[in-house]
């Protein structure tokens, strides 16, 4: 049983690329057509910055700093807007919300291994 627990622990920190920075895209757009990626730091996550109306703001920032007041005072202009921030490669897509392939498969796997293991 122990074994499985450590085999199942070691597939989802190599599916999440544990402790490695990440690639986000990069960019001010109104169209959804970002195509500039920039690597991040090891404590990076990618945030996507919805203007109300307006454009689409696509960046890295520091994973720490995302919630509502810090992005206000990095966009200080933009009245109105929603954000959204997560931490897999190229997760800042036109789609809000889009859930990685990698995640699913890792959460597949796991149960999966923990499963076989308990039977």
């Amino acid at each position: 049983m122990k074994a499985s627990v450590g085999v199942c622990v070691v597939f989802v920190l190599a599916l999440l690329g544990f402790g490695s920075a990440i690639k986000c895209y990069h960019c001010k757009d109104y169209s959804g057509s970002c195509s500039k990626i920039r690597d991040c730091y090891y404590d990076d996550a990618c945030v996507s910055v919805y203007e109300r109306g307006g454009d689409t703001y696509r960046q890295c920032i520091k994973y720490s700093e995302c919630e509502r007041s810090n992005i206000a005072e990095k966009f200080p202009r933009l009245s109105s807007f929603k954000y959204s921030c997560c931490t897999s490669d190229l997760c800042n897509t036109a789609a809000p919300m889009a859930v990685s392939s990698h995640s699913v498969v890792g959460i597949l796997l796991s149960l999966a291994l923990f499963w076989w293991g308990v039977l």
